[in-house]
């Protein structure tokens, strides 16, 4: 093994350090940009790519990503535009099938499967503006001004989004509205 300069194991030792942070960065948001990009898509294994490519767009510039204020923020909105890009391509790719493979979903997970399926079909029938409000403020909890920052808009479009969204899945029946449900 070759001796290296001082320079080139501080420049070792720094690359290895940025490349921890980058891994501990995915390893503790992996699970919660996985469950807003299937609100954005609707589909598991769509929802697997697109969150792979926020994270590889992200690891590309992670040094500029570190500095940022807010790295959730960068984050999302890689994944908001990976999902714009994705439905703007005119072919995905997919081959149908003939027959679909069976499901391993036994008799007590129905109830629960019919309901992410009903909520999934309510969030695909919005438009993508609301859709994409709805996936981040409620599934990624960000404030109305994070996401009025990731998707590039103003707090007053995330809330007008946001509400028609509601009052469509509330009309749909997959939303209740609780509010006049309070008991004193």
């Amino acid at each position: 093994m070759r001796n290296l300069l001082p320079a080139q194991q501080v420049s070792r030792g720094v690359r290895a350090e940025r490349e921890r942070a980058f891994d501990e960065f995915v390893a503790a948001r992996y699970q919660g940009l996985l469950r807003t990009a299937l609100a954005l898509c609707g589909d598991r294994q769509h929802a697997e790519d697109l969150t792979q490519i926020a994270f590889l767009r992200v690891h590309r510039s992670w040094r500029r990503v570190c500095a940022a204020d807010d790295a959730d923020a960068y984050l999302h909105t890689v994944l908001v535009n990976a999902s714009r890009s994705w439905f703007r391509r005119r072919w995905h790719g997919e081959v149908p099938m003939e027959r679909l493979p069976e499901s391993a979903a036994g008799p007590d997970d129905a109830a629960r499967l019919a309901l992410r399926d009903a909520l999934l079909r309510a969030l695909g029938s919005l438009p993508a503006g609301q859709r994409e409000v709805l996936a981040l403020r409620y599934l990624a909890d960000l404030s109305e001004a994070e996401t009025a920052r990731a998707l590039g808009c103003s707090t007053g479009t995330v809330k007008s989004r946001a509400s028609r969204a509601l009052a469509t899945l509330r009309e749909s029946g997959l939303l209740r509205d609780d509010t006049n449900a309070r008991t004193p």
